[in-house]
């Protein structure tokens, strides 16, 4: 039998018109940060075909390995006086969605054209 995780779809709702500034940002300031701090970010960007909106999927262990890791991410000095600011201002809505997939699915998620990404 193959293995689980919790797997994240974040999907964000941005303020019109800012999809690149919140793209630029997030790849050059909060992805970093986020795999400096050790979070499995499976894959970001906008969807084809659509304007003002933005997706994350993250993978953590399990739902408490996802609280553990979040809340001190999002506590740290690193956050608060890094992106979070420039990141918060450009989002009008977000919502998340929580699924427990295989590797295997979660390695089919991952995003080839971003190589930032492992």
């Amino acid at each position: 039998m193959t293995a689980e995780r919790l797997v994240e779809f974040r999907a964000y709702r941005l303020k019109p018109g800012t999809v690149q500034a919140f793209e630029q940002v997030f790849v050059e300031e909060s992805l970093p940060l986020h795999q400096r701090w050790g979070m499995d970010v499976v894959a970001f960007g906008s969807p084809p075909d659509t304007t003002d909106q933005f997706f994350l999927i993250r993978a953590y262990a399990d739902h408490d390995h996802r609280e553990a890791s979040q809340a001190a991410f999002y506590a740290s000095a690193d956050w608060v006086l890094g992106p979070r600011e420039a990141i918060v201002r450009l989002i009008d809505s977000d919502s998340c969605t929580l699924a427990c997939l295989p590797e295997p699915l979660i390695d089919a998620l991952r995003n080839p054209s971003h190589p930032e990404v492992s």
